[in-house]
């Protein structure tokens, strides 16, 4: 290698098949001589996602003519700059992370086909677009973290559906933010986390079906929001902490 192709080299500039990245071997050189790429930082040549990403934030035209570029990192952050309309090709692309980039830009329209991808980050992505009834068909869906991703962005009325969803955190969710009549029916969850939600939310009336719960976290939460005149049963409580709590409230002047 001559003394002018080493200096051309930048330590970690690699493209993706592992050979070092040279300016010299770059078909942007007038891009490099405006000043919009650079070598180590702002590559589309290079193997790592950010400096692609830089280049194409600099460079959004060139991004469409990168959809089919056998690296998958360059073809999602191609699809992250491209126009929406060009990305229907890309629906069926073998990578995920490329499916997934096509989610959330593609015109809303043209996204149904995505609720049956094989992968759950996709699957996700799409939660981020939807609404309504189109956002709550994925309730159904088959992995946790999908049905999570759309009870984080659904209606409160519509979380009513989720309330025995198999998985605790997708239950936690729906306690959070589930309308208030809809709690009591979830006082009996199996996970205690769940409860502890429910006791935050539920009103003073109800509330009082929670104070001889298995967990003392959740008496301990009755303890704080239940009106003093309610809180007798929990000044003897087996939980020191649970006893403590209400005998503070009951008898604020004692130390």
């Amino acid at each position: 290698m001559g003394e002018n192709e080493a200096a051309d080299l930048v330590d970690g500039a690699f493209d993706w098949l592992g050979n070092p990245v040279r300016c010299a071997d770059c078909p942007y050189e007038e891009t490099r001589a405006a000043g919009l790429c650079d070598l180590g930082k702002t590559c589309v040549m290079d193997r790592r996602a950010r400096r692609i990403d830089r280049f194409f934030a600099l460079n959004p035209a060139q991004a469409e003519r990168h959809l089919a570029h056998p690296y998958f990192e360059v073809r999602t952050l191609a699809a992250r700059y491209a126009s929406p309309f060009r990305l229907l090709a890309l629906v069926d692309d073998p990578e995920p992370d490329v499916r997934a980039m096509v989610a959330l830009r593609l015109p809303l329209a043209r996204i149904g086909a995505l609720a049956h991808d094989p992968e759950p980050r996709v699957r996700i992505a799409l939660a981020q677009r939807l609404s309504g009834e189109a956002l709550a068909a994925l309730f159904d869906d088959s992995d946790y973290s999908v049905r999570l991703a759309a009870a984080r962005r659904a209606e409160p009325a519509l979380l009513l559906r989720l309330v025995h969803d198999s998985d605790p955190s997708v239950r936690r969710e729906a306690a959070r933010r589930a309308p208030p009549y809809a709690l009591a029916g979830m006082v009996a969850d199996p996970d205690p986390l769940v409860r502890i939600e429910i006791a935050e939310r539920l009103p003073d009336e109800a509330l009082a079906l929670m104070m001889k719960d298995e967990d003392f976290r959740v008496r301990f939460v009755c303890a704080e929001r239940l009106p003093i005149a309610r809180l007798g049963a929990l000044a003897d409580d087996a939980d020191e902490v649970v006893r403590d709590l209400a005998r503070q409230r009951m008898n604020p002047g004692e130390t």
